[in-house]
């Protein structure tokens, strides 16, 4: 009998012991997590800390859903450490737990600011649903906001402080928000949707520490020397992946996971998927690293379906997509669209632009706001790893027909 042990109760590590029961009914599967709680959905957790949603849609498994398909939950259990040459996990607890098979997929967790006060009260991160109830309860009752980090998480926040009626200043480092990713048109859009809900942007600012009294944060002042009044922060500059546990595993690390379209480590029988990984993207070309709720979840599948079988018997092939529905018009990111060397847009109306990034003529990611009806025929385009850059006047007509372009013989 295999026995699978998957480190991590997220949307990877819970697909993976799904998959795992249904691919080997008689195996032990045990599923081990720091947090108090199963599954939860990540996405929903946002609603639930801007008063849009109770608690209980949220929650997608129950203890009972591990109980049923014979999975072993152990809920606040620490691993502190992962002997790869014996095959034993241990925990906080001193217990030891063998394995055959290992999954790694334990996420990460928010970075703090590098400045003076940032573990001040009234300072939060955003990741778990334990986080989401603080937001939500301080945020009820907040006057005015920061927010720290010009980022998709970042943005979170700033719909929490619009939901919940807290005036906020976002400060961004650059000249506008998700400057590797939109051009100054993109990002007004996005800009003019803060301030419709009362949040402000400021450029090129940021956090040179904060102000305090009693402990509770009270100001953010950047390094420009301006002052913000502030009794509630939002705090989200980037994840620190959680694999302090795999110190002397040999397991390779470069800023998450190595791991191969097969979520393999480069140790034998050891695997990783979610965000910590960074997978070899078999669209790419090359390694990637995304942090999507429908990648982790595919991740999952693939380094279950993997596990079980004798040997590598299905690759990771993903385009992911990140969706806003913050305001008044809908954003959605897909692919890499930080990662082109070429990039063809055009803004449609006020709250409608388009992005595409290419990479050696091939569509490698994008953005779009407003209209995101071509997202199905750019990752059809990027799946097929056509050349198109060529033809980018055919993927920024307001309607896109993929048969106006050139048959791939004919380029």
């Amino acid at each position: 009998m295999t026995q699978y042990v998957i480190i991590g109760d997220g949307i990877s590590g819970s697909s993976a012991a799904e998959t795992l029961r249904e691919e080997d009914p008689d195996a032990k599967i045990t599923v081990i997590t720091d947090e108090g709680e199963p599954l939860y959905n990540r996405i929903l957790i946002k609603e639930h800390a801007k008063g849009k949603l109770p608690e209980a849609p949220i929650s997608i498994h129950d203890e009972d859903w591990y109980q049923e398909r014979d999975i072993d939950l152990s809920l606040n259990t620490h691993v502190t450490s992962v002997d790869t040459d014996a095959k034993i996990i241990s925990t906080h607890d001193s217990g030891e737990i063998p394995y055959d098979k290992l999954l790694v997929a334990t996420g990460g967790t928010p970075t703090q600011l590098p400045v003076e006060n940032s573990d001040a009260d009234g300072i939060h991160h955003f990741w778990t649903f334990e986080d989401a109830r603080g937001i939500r309860e301080h945020a009820e009752n907040a006057d005015k906001g920061v927010i720290v980090g010009a980022g998709l998480l970042g943005i979170d926040f700033a719909a929490v402080c619009g939901a919940q009626g807290i005036e906020a200043d976002y400060l961004m480092r650059g000249d506008r928000w998700w400057r590797y990713a939109l051009s100054g048109d993109g990002a007004e859009i996005m800009h003019e949707g803060m301030r419709e809900v009362g949040v402000e942007p400021a450029f090129d600012s940021g956090v040179d520490h904060f102000e305090t009294d009693d402990g509770r944060v009270t100001a953010a002042v950047d390094p420009n020397g301006d002052r913000y009044k502030c009794d509630f922060v939002g705090a989200a500059i980037g994840l620190n992946f959680n694999t302090e546990f795999l110190r002397g595993s040999g397991i390779e690390q470069d800023n998450g996971i190595i791991v191969d379209e097969y979520m393999q480590t480069n140790v034998d029988d050891v695997y990783a998927a979610g965000d910590l990984t960074k997978f070899y993207d078999v669209l790419l070309g090359e390694r990637g690293q995304n942090g999507s709720w429908g990648s982790a979840k595919e991740q999952g599948r693939v380094a279950a379906i993997n596990m079980a079988a004798d040997e590598e018997a299905e690759g990771f092939q993903w385009v992911s997509s990140y969706s806003i529905t913050h305001f008044d018009f809908p954003f959605l990111s897909f692919g890499h669209p930080t990662l082109g060397d070429e990039y063809a847009e055009r803004r449609y109306s006020d709250t409608e632009w388009r992005r595409v990034a290419f990479k050696d003529g091939r569509i490698v990611g994008g953005v779009l706001i407003g209209d995101l009806s071509p997202q199905s025929k750019f990752k059809q385009l990027m799946r097929e790893q056509r050349v198109v850059a060529d033809q980018a006047d055919v993927l920024l007509k307001q309607s896109v027909d993929l048969d106006e372009l050139a048959a791939p013989q004919e380029q």
